[in-house]
């Protein structure tokens, strides 16, 4: 789960990281009264869930409460297109209004989890290239991001903070806020289940201080459960529409870019479905994995979610009845079809508990599906069936 920039700025300050004084507006009315409070010259900054605002003129400087109206006349409703957005862009619907900054330099922060290293630990990285550019700065030179592991059974240590900072130039007392910084980060990254803390860029303001001007956060979903407060930062208009329908429908979806919609219970299951697509010819639409135990009304939201795309040209369901019985699979497939008057062509392969009941069921219900016996054999028909869709 993603947050905006002002709502995770919010949470910086929480944990004692300093971050410039700012307030959300929704309206260029907002803006002005956000603008009159700072006092000052102020940074009009676009919320959406993507990096690269600034060049793609989602961030606007403002000398007055004048200028902030004006900015944020100009961001708010316009489609900020981003290199993190894609060529679609996101809708702007709101925009943060803080306290400008005077910068001398711009680091870089984050905490991540790395899995590559066996023992799935979070790590630190640091860097003196700070800014816009990082993702170039790692292709190019990924000498100049220094990295440290924090082993979990031991936790974060004053001597990781040290070579941290050594790395960033920072000066005696630079180096004290600093410690107190990455302490801190850990301490949030830790207690929110956070998957990404981000500080890009950390700035060294022309008075020596050490400010976080930029900040991302995502958190693991499972453990939401465990946060209702972070729960409720979520903004439905940032996710994809089916994504938020499949939450709602309670089954695992992601959208992708192909045209073969994927209906499979399990997620191993689910990808080696998306492989065998692939092998085959096709590209996979989307992720879906109904579950275990997915009922006849799961089935018929799932369908919904997938017939809402306008990219699916065929469907393929792909169930292993073990504990889902594959009759009342196919049950459910059959009430589904007829509800939601399905028009796509789709193959339907069942294995497991009473797949002949299923299979029979399928051929005498009289409706548009293509039974397969095996895997590949599903995925090589799905293919060749797109072009009807």
């Amino acid at each position: 789960m993603k947050i905006h920039e002002y709502q995770a700025k919010q949470l910086l300050r929480e944990y004692g990281i300093p971050a410039p004084r700012g307030r959300a507006a929704s309206t260029p009315d907002e803006a002005r009264e956000a603008a009159e409070a700072l006092h000052g010259k102020t940074v009009v900054k676009a919320q959406i869930h993507a990096g690269g605002r600034g060049k793609g003129g989602g961030v606007k400087p403002a000398a007055s409460p004048d200028e902030a109206v004006a900015a944020a006349r100009a961001i708010l409703g316009m489609q900020l297109v981003t290199h993190q957005t894609g060529p679609e862009g996101k809708k702007v619907r709101k925009v943060l209004v803080e306290e400008a900054s005077a910068v001398r330099k711009e680091l870089y922060l984050s905490l991540v989890v790395d899995r590559s290293r066996g023992k799935e630990c979070v790590v630190f990285m640091a860097s003196e290239a700070g800014g816009m550019d990082i993702e170039q700065v790692a292709a190019t030179a990924p000498e100049k991001i220094v990295q440290c592991a924090v082993h979990p059974a031991v936790g974060f240590s004053p001597f990781q903070a040290r070579k941290l900072s050594a790395s960033l130039g920072l000066d005696a007392e630079q180096r004290k806020v600093f410690a107190e910084i990455v302490r801190n980060l850990y301490r949030l990254f830790l207690e929110k289940d956070c998957s990404l803390v981000e500080i890009n860029p950390l700035a060294i303001t022309k008075e020596g201080r050490l400010l976080a001007l930029d900040t991302k956060i995502n958190f693991d979903d499972d453990g939401l459960y465990r946060h209702p407060e972070i729960r409720e930062l979520r903004d439905p208009d940032e996710e994809e529409p089916l994504e938020v329908a499949a939450k709602n429908a309670a089954v695992n979806y992601i959208k992708l870019d192909g045209n073969v919609g994927c209906m499979v219970n399990g997620a191993g299951l689910a990808m080696t479905t998306m492989d065998m697509i692939q092998m085959a010819g096709g590209e996979p639409a989307n992720f879906l994995d109904v579950g275990g135990g997915a009922s006849a009304e799961q089935i018929e939201k799932a369908f919904r979610i997938l017939t809402s795309d306008p990219n699916v040209k065929c469907i393929l369901v792909n169930i292993f009845g073990g504990i889902l019985r594959c009759d009342r699979v196919s049950a459910g497939l059959i009430q589904a079809a007829k509800n939601i008057e399905m028009r796509l062509p789709m193959v339907v392969r069942l294995q497991g508990t009473n797949v002949e009941e299923g299979r029979r069921m399928l051929q005498e219900s009289g409706l548009r599906f293509t039974v397969a016996d095996g895997l590949y054999e599903a995925a090589e028909k799905a293919v060749a069936l797109v072009g009807l869709g």
